[in-house]
């Protein structure tokens, strides 16, 4: 039933585009739509079916539950499999996505399918997996549980002396041991001047007193992603460095108590940069606000500057303002966040205040 309101959305979207099928070999959408969580497969949508192709590995695979009208487990190429099929080969004009498709599967399409006229459709699929229904939101929830709980476990971890390497190989670890099935993202530990990076690698480098430690981490549950930032300090900390702090989290409140269904990404992200400017940091605030959250890690709605679009009741995103002195340090503090009607409902919950170890 699930499967079924998805594909009545894509449906809808391809009619208003006057397409008569969607293709899509993209890991997310074989997700979204049918279920499959392989790592070969191609999904195809009609008007009035669902047809799935893969190969002979899958099959046991498929056969415990891949919602599709067909599913054809085939040694062939899956679109020459799938050019064979007699409810296809009226399609007229057949829509891939621009910005998931690869080149060698959209020159394959036109071979294939030599017939039909090929439309190139950016983010065809966007509205659709933009917004969250309970299932996915339930999911989300729990990957967010995860990293919480991993967080609160590296608080008894984190010493003086220990690298950045040690600590991002803790967070792998438990996120499995806790019931991940992997990362969402290459983990981030960055200390002292490191956390001015805003993308840090973790490296040999190890932490010292009255250093400022970045962790951004998330996990993988059911295919769903969680994002979470927290920057401790480690010993003691500056008045500078609280001060800073204290600036990023009066952003991130700020832009908490706005969120909801119907602002745009554009007007998020300048409630928390006001708050940042105000203080005498805003030039050092040089990301957007945050991101959609889903199957992947990064997705619509984005939260930044370039998002003029109101967002969706449903839609999960990240709101993570950060501030970062070149040469010094950087702060950063995120959460995960359900936008509903005149509200959001905030799914991390680990602590924010500034804590030092």
């Amino acid at each position: 039933m699930v499967h079924a309101a998805r594909i009545a959305r894509l449906r809808s979207i391809l009619q208003e585009k006057h397409i008569d099928a969607f293709v899509s070999a993209f890991g997310p959408h074989l997700r979204y739509f049918t279920g499959y969580a392989g790592s070969n497969g191609v999904v195809v949508v009609t008007s009035d079916a669902v047809l799935f192709f893969t190969d002979p590995r899958y099959k046991d695979a498929c056969d415990q539950g891949t919602a599709a009208d067909r599913v054809v487990v085939t040694r062939q190429s899956l679109l020459e499999a799938a050019s064979k099929q007699k409810r296809l080969a009226s399609c007229a004009r057949i829509a891939f996505e621009t910005d998931t498709a690869m080149y060698t599967f959209v020159t394959e399409l036109g071979m294939r399918f030599p017939a039909a006229a090929l439309v190139p459709a950016e983010g065809i699929t966007r509205p659709c997996m933009a917004v969250k229904d309970a299932s996915e939101i339930g999911d989300l929830r729990m990957a967010a549980s995860i990293t919480d709980r991993v967080f609160t476990d590296l608080l008894g971890l984190i010493r003086p002396g220990m690298t950045e390497l040690e600590i991002a190989a803790e967070i792998v670890s438990r996120h499995r041991r806790y019931g991940a099935e992997g990362d969402a993202f290459d983990v981030i530990v960055a200390s002292g001047i490191q956390s001015s990076l805003p993308h840090a690698r973790p490296s040999t480098k190890a932490v010292a007193r009255g250093e400022f430690v970045t962790l951004d981490f998330g996990c993988v549950y059911n295919g769903y992603h969680s994002d979470m930032t927290r920057t401790i300090a480690v010993g003691s900390a500056t008045r500078e460095m609280k001060n800073v702090y204290a600036v990023v989290l009066e952003a991130q409140r700020a832009a908490l108590a706005s969120a909801r269904a119907g602002i745009t990404g554009r007007a998020l992200d300048r409630i928390a940069r006001r708050v940042i400017e105000r203080h005498g940091y805003g030039q050092y605030f040089v990301h957007g606000l945050g991101h959609g959250i889903g199957l992947r890690i990064h997705e619509e709605p984005r939260v930044s500057k370039k998002n003029s679009t109101p967002m969706p009741c449903g839609a999960v995103i990240t709101i993570e303002p950060g501030i970062y002195v070149p040469g010094t340090f950087g702060v950063r503090i995120e959460d995960d966040v359900v936008l509903a009607d005149g509200g959001c409902e905030n799914i991390t919950g680990s602590p924010k205040e500034l804590i030092i170890l």
